[in-house]
């Protein structure tokens, strides 16, 4: 048998190529919808299995991811071939298991967006609340020294006028005997030494917060440098502010004094962890990541419900045959909003009155139905699916071509009488 090529002009003349060239377009849409379904649910498969996996055991997670996208698919693909008005509770029960498919896959897919989208953010407010925790207790210990020394300083003036006045013999509290005796003598060499001994204690000061001066220059440089280089500049802020702790506790309390309460930094590997999914992200709402979540699953009911339902077979021959011969037998046709060829499948009143008995066309409906060549509009109509009307054009065409040859048979062998006598 001669094989026509697609592309070939033949006596239809333009129309009938632009027509196969559509179709064989359309054909290959269709079929490249399957594997970008499949890979829609497998993308929307991982990201919700990875948020739904820290919540309940991995096993148990996989299985309802795979039950949530089927599910999504399934009603997807279904929804497509139903009408509102042919099965309310059908439809109402599909749409209601995509809706909720829909919202869990939505729900867990948008912690492993909100992960990889705040990322960045989550590490830059991490950075920021280490310096800010770092910087408030500087200024603390910053203040606490400037009220340490203020403190010291008024203490050692007050030792070095006393010394002076007993030198003097000025003292307020000194018996009348030594008062005015000017020499360094008994209560001189007394006050003398609690000079010296504030003195000392305030150099020790004085040279211990230069000490913690340059700790704290070397906690602010790796502070400084912290963004850069964060693998090695972070435990150096780590031990600087310990050091820098230690250092101004001892000073502190060698004197007396309160202590600010220092922070309590986390470690390298909690700094550089990533998040763990929790209910607590929707509260930081990102509009970013739910929508990318949303898109996923947005996609795949598209072109699922672009898919329809059911995958019709072929039909064989002989099932074409009755489908044409039982559909011929319906007189009521439209077309309807949706632009396909809609039949009446209820009896008419004749009908009715001489009690027709239509159970050869009402199996033909209903085999189509079941094999998705047809779809209900209600309980008195359904109208073609695409996929039908090649079969019923093909079927057609073929009746069409045998009438045109026996038309021309017949032209011929009245034409040729003689020859027809002949045969």
């Amino acid at each position: 048998m001669e094989t026509k090529s697609v592309f070939q002009i033949n006596k239809d003349g333009l129309g009938s190529l632009i027509n196969r060239i559509q179709t064989l377009f359309v054909g290959i849409l269709r079929i490249w919808s399957i594997p970008i379904v499949l890979m829609l649910s497998v993308t929307a498969g991982f990201t919700t299995y990875y948020g739904l996996s820290h919540f309940i055991i991995p096993w148990i997670a996989l299985a309802i991811t795979i039950a949530v996208q089927s599910v999504i698919v399934i009603c997807s693909l279904e929804i497509a071939a139903l009408h509102w008005r042919a099965n309310r509770l059908r439809y109402l029960s599909v749409l209601v298991s995509l809706v909720v498919a829909i919202s869990a896959s939505v729900t867990f897919s948008y912690f492993r967006f909100y992960e990889i989208s705040q990322s960045e953010n989550i590490h830059i407010s991490r950075l920021n609340k280490v310096r800010q925790e770092v910087n408030d207790y500087l200024t603390a210990i910053v203040f606490a020294r400037s009220g340490i020394l203020k403190q010291q300083n008024s203490e050692l003036e007050k030792a070095t006028a006393e010394a002076s006045q007993a030198y003097f013999g000025t003292l307020p509290h000194v018996p009348a005997a030594y008062k005015n005796l000017v020499g360094e003598g008994h209560f001189w060499k007394h006050y003398n030494q609690l000079y010296q001994t504030k003195k000392d204690k305030f150099d020790q000061l004085d040279r211990g917060f230069h000490l913690l001066d340059e700790d704290i220059r070397k906690l602010q440089t790796s502070l400084n440098h912290l963004e850069t280089d964060l693998k090695n500049n972070y435990p150096l802020v780590v031990a600087g502010l310990q050091e820098v702790q230690l250092r101004f506790n001892q000073l502190a309390t060698s004197v007396g004094n309160t202590i600010p309460q220092a922070p309590v930094l986390m470690t390298y590997g909690q700094f550089i962890q990533g998040l763990t999914p929790s209910f607590s992200m929707w509260t930081g709402f990102s509009p970013f990541a739910f929508a990318c979540a949303a898109l996923v699953d947005f996609f795949t009911v598209l072109l699922s419900y672009r898919l329809e339902f059911t995958a019709p077979g072929p039909l064989s021959e002989h099932e074409q045959e009755l489908v044409l011969e039982c559909l011929r037998q319906f007189s009521e046709f439209r077309i309807n909003e949706n632009d396909e060829l809609e039949m009446v499948i209820e009896k008419s009143e004749i009908e009715r009155a001489r009690r027709y008995s239509d159970w050869s066309r009402m199996f033909a409906v209903g085999f189509l139905l079941s094999r998705g060549f047809l779809r209900k509009i209600d309980k008195r109509s359904v109208e073609f699916a695409p996929n039908l009307y090649p079969l019923i054009a093909d079927r057609m065409g073929a009746k069409l071509r045998a009438i045109k040859t026996r038309s021309q048979s017949a032209s011929s062998s009245e034409n040729n009488p003689l020859a027809h006598e002949q045969q």
